[in-house]
């Protein structure tokens, strides 16, 4: 299985997608500010693998802290949260893994300074663990969805790459070939990051999966063709009502699926899921560099004086989802009902 990240000798070592797939190259984070730098710079991305680099991140911060009290301990840990947590604002799960860091910690005040961090990277650990097991589960319920001959369309990287191992919506598409499936993939290039050209498609064929790579404006005539039978794309944030923030594209992919009576299926663990929120509208949106999308390979593709707005993410809304594949089970519309159960299991 992919290593996207782990724990190993003190540093938090990442595999740098950036320069995937001509060159393996791995990152070492040996302070939290590392870690925050990586998510910023896309050395690692993909929400749930965001909030398990988060949670190791935190583990490094309290591990430099020095502190003769709980007290004086917290309040400096939380200082060192605050550039990790503005990383990247869209994605919940790195909210997630903070949080449940610093409440992990909260509850072991009792414990002395040296154990508090022992229980800190112990909780890091586990949550590496639990989102390789939610990312399997979520692959078993989603693959009874997709039937055998199918062809997937996927948008973005949501692989291994995107999580601890094993992916979420390339989970469901490797779950369906281990039941013995064939399946075959169409995977957006999704521009200006090309993660599905230089990721997914890396991913499916280090697994023998077959796939072909499209550009991003090739999805409907595919559709219309009657050349794909379903779609299944990962989530970054998912509101209460069902609304999806996903890489931008996704919204423009749902769309057309609805049009071409395609099924849509979003793939996401519940930790990606924020019931604080009414509706997608509320999420906030990652706003990146335009030099991202005037350049390639670092040389620019369109004339000097132009301007390029430059969001990371959209919003597909609830009525263009067919169904929620979580870790706990499959939801359907109305999804403040569905989402709301799942969550509470």
């Amino acid at each position: 299985m992919i290593k996207t990240v782990e724990y190993v000798d003190g540093m938090v070592r990442m595999i740098d997608q950036r320069r995937l797939p001509l060159e393996k190259v791995f990152v070492d984070c040996n302070e939290i500010d590392d870690v925050a730098n990586a998510i910023k710079s896309m050395v690692i991305r993909g929400a749930p693998a965001i909030g398990v680099s988060a949670a190791m991140g935190v583990s490094l911060g309290a591990t430099s802290i020095y502190a003769d009290n709980f007290d004086d301990f917290y309040s400096k840990l939380e200082d060192k949260c605050i550039p990790l947590a503005n990383s990247r604002p869209t994605a919940v799960n790195l909210a997630w893994g903070i949080e449940r860091m610093k409440r992990v910690a909260r509850e072991s005040r009792l414990l002395s300074i040296p154990e508090l961090k022992k229980k800190l990277k112990q909780e890091a650990l586990d949550i590496h663990k639990e989102d390789i097991e939610a990312n399997m589960a979520m692959g078993n319920f989603g693959q009874t969805l997709i039937d055998d001959g199918s062809t997937v369309l996927t948008h973005c990287n949501a692989g291994a790459l995107a999580t601890a191992g094993f992916g979420t919506a390339l989970g469901v598409i490797r779950a369906a070939t281990n039941a013995g499936k064939t399946i075959n993939v169409l995977a957006d290039e999704t521009r200006p990051f090309l993660q599905g050209a230089r990721l997914t498609v890396w991913e499916l064929m280090e697994d023998n999966i077959p796939v072909k790579l499209i550009t991003d404006n090739m999805s409907g005539f595919f559709m219309k063709n009657k050349e794909v039978d379903a779609v299944v794309v990962g989530a970054d944030r998912i509101a209460g009502n069902g609304d999806v923030a996903n890489k931008i594209g996704t919204y423009m992919v749902a769309v057309l699926a609805q049009k071409h009576q395609i099924p849509f299926y979003v793939a996401a663990p519940i930790s990606t899921l924020d019931l604080s929120l009414n509706s997608g509208e509320e999420i906030p949106i990652e706003q990146r560099s335009e030099d991202e999308v005037m350049t390639l390979n670092n040389k620019r593709i369109t004339p000097e004086g132009a301007s390029a707005p430059h969001p990371a993410f959209d919003i597909t809304p609830n009525d263009l989802v067919t169904a929620i594949i979580t870790d706990k089970g499959i939801a359907k519309p109305p999804y403040t009902i569905s989402l709301k159960n799942l969550s509470e299991q």
